[in-house]
């Protein structure tokens, strides 16, 4: 564990990058150290270097009973042991710690809200090698969760394989992760309904895709870039996640009868309930690379692929 002093520190330090981001922050009983909220978003917090405490952390559920019903906490570690590796934890580590730790300074001087996007799962402190590319481009000191620009315009204009500039853009993207849970029985038939997993949907044109959460960048975008506004809500991307989930959870179950010399099957349907489904959704920006020519390519500015279906252009851009 850390000592006693560090741990009061590191509490109060993470309590002040919270605050700045809008949560109201509490001190709660150990093992946790405190507990954040923020439009119907609920965390809990643990700072520690102790394997054993993280690892039981990482794997209780906790939940907020309100307005009757319980609702799933995120859990966020801030630990000073860079071996440390969880499954279902946001981590702080050293890097990140200083950084948030210097944003929400500066955003108590400007008087401003820290932009802070939680995600489970992710360990947000960032990787070596994980630098992205400079796209030849002062920063803009805009600060969104995007995914790195790993390639630079020079390259996009090479790949896209046509004559124009390339400009860069920030598409807006829905990433989920959800979490499902719970069974239903009937007769001697058990239908587990446990299930995990992240994704994204296009918020222009609400194409799935997959995504890594490790790899979101909360760091400023390029000066020269174009920020595009979602057409498709939180909330309706939100209903897409949850009605596709029960739909991919459901089972047909074919039950055999036996009534004397008759047999007959009868068949229900098993769906998961409401309530033990969770899904945490937040938006991140993708990077394009738009070459303007005779026609329009845009080039994926993280991957390097071609996108087989551009953006439209009525993009509204922020």
């Amino acid at each position: 564990m850390m000592e006693h002093e560090t741990r009061e520190k590191a509490k109060s330090a993470v309590k002040l990058i919270l605050e700045a981001a809008g949560f109201e922050v509490e001190e709660v009983d150990e093992p946790l150290d405190l507990s954040a909220v923020r439009d119907g978003e609920y965390v809990a917090v643990l700072c520690s270097v102790d394997a054993g405490t993280i690892a039981e952390f990482d794997r209780t559920n906790y939940n907020l009973v309100t307005g009757g019903e319980q609702v799933p906490c995120k859990k966020l570690l801030f630990t000073l042991d860079n071996t440390i590796q969880t499954e279902h934890c946001i981590v702080w580590g050293v890097r990140e710690f200083v950084r948030l730790s210097g944003e929400a300074t500066l955003a108590r001087v400007l008087d401003r809200e820290l932009s802070l996007t939680l995600i489970p799962g992710a360990v947000v402190e960032a990787a070596p090698g994980n630098t992205p590319e400079p796209v030849g481009a002062e920063s803009s000191g805009v600060s969104i969760p995007h995914l790195p620009v790993k390639v630079t315009k020079q390259n996009a204009e090479r790949i896209s394989g046509t004559q124009g500039t390339a400009t860069l853009k920030f598409m807006p993207h829905w990433v989920y992760h959800y979490m499902s849970s719970g069974e239903q029985v009937y007769q001697d038939h058990r239908i587990p309904f446990d299930s995990e997993g992240w994704g994204a949907i296009n918020a222009i044109n609400g194409l799935k895709l997959e995504i890594d959460p490790k790899m979101v960048d909360k760091g400023e975008i390029p000066g020269d870039a174009e920020v595009v506004g979602p057409k498709i809500s939180k909330d309706e991307a939100n209903s897409r996640v949850f009605n596709e989930l029960v739909e991919q959870l459901t089972q047909h179950v074919r039950i055999k009868q036996v009534k004397g010399d008759t047999i007959w099957y009868e068949e229900k349907v098993m769906k998961p309930e409401k309530k033990n489904i969770s899904i945490d959704i937040d938006l991140i920006h993708f990077p394009v690379w738009q070459v303007r020519g005779k026609k329009i390519v845009e080039v994926n500015a993280f991957t390097g692929e071609v996108l087989s279906q551009p953006m439209d252009e009525g993009c509204e851009i922020l």
